[in-house]
């Protein structure tokens, strides 16, 4: 395969796009969309974001140290999309978008109840990068519609339809192709494509 120099930037693609919210002290809360999100520790559960400092829910974030992670559906691509080229500094975005506010469990956050997954979180570090900070927080509760769960309890995430983003283009997941661990179990063979 042949291969050529690229220029530097973000070239791990596919990422999950996410609908974020946030709310200042005043009770004033907005939603972005941020593509660059991801896990980064189990024990304690963390994950991080990306915000540029001139979005406008940077200072709501700055101000309270807590925001929600929400995963959007293939349902919600429009709304994903247009939550990341508008500013909640021109419209109200819950209004525009016609999605609703639900109430925190743990913290004052609202959580987008048409998402099947929100995540609250508390941020324990803010590292200053160049065009974006990065938003270390923990994960300090976890929201997840119960039709996603089986008669278990066992979480079957992939029936939420989860987006992603690569490239400028938004995807839905496709099938499973596997589960963490299958290619070292018993008898298994390796999937030449077909």
């Amino acid at each position: 395969m042949a291969k050529e120099m690229w220029k530097p930037g973000n070239m791990l693609y596919p990422v999950p796009p996410v609908l974020v919210t946030c709310q200042n002290k005043k009770g004033e809360s907005n939603m972005l969309t941020v593509a660059w999100a991801g896990t980064v520790c189990s024990t304690p559960a963390m994950l991080s974001i990306s915000v540029r400092k001139e979005r406008y829910s940077h200072a709501m974030l700055m101000e309270t140290g807590e925001f929600v992670v929400n995963l959007p559906t293939e349902d919600l691509v429009w709304e994903t999309d247009e939550a990341g080229v508008r500013s909640g500094r021109d419209i109200n975005k819950w209004e525009k978008l016609h999605l609703h506010q639900e109430e925190g469990k743990v913290l004052s956050v609202p959580m987008i109840s048409e998402c099947p997954v929100n995540m609250e979180c508390k941020v324990k570090q803010v590292l200053e990068l160049g065009s974006h900070d990065l938003f270390l927080a923990e994960i300090v509760a976890v929201h997840v519609d119960s039709s996603l769960l089986d008669e278990k309890k066992r979480l079957q995430l992939e029936k939420a339809k989860l987006l992603a983003y690569s490239h400028g283009q938004y995807f839905g997941l496709g099938k499973v192709l596997g589960s963490f661990g299958f290619s070292v179990r018993k008898g298994a063979k390796k999937n030449k494509g077909k």
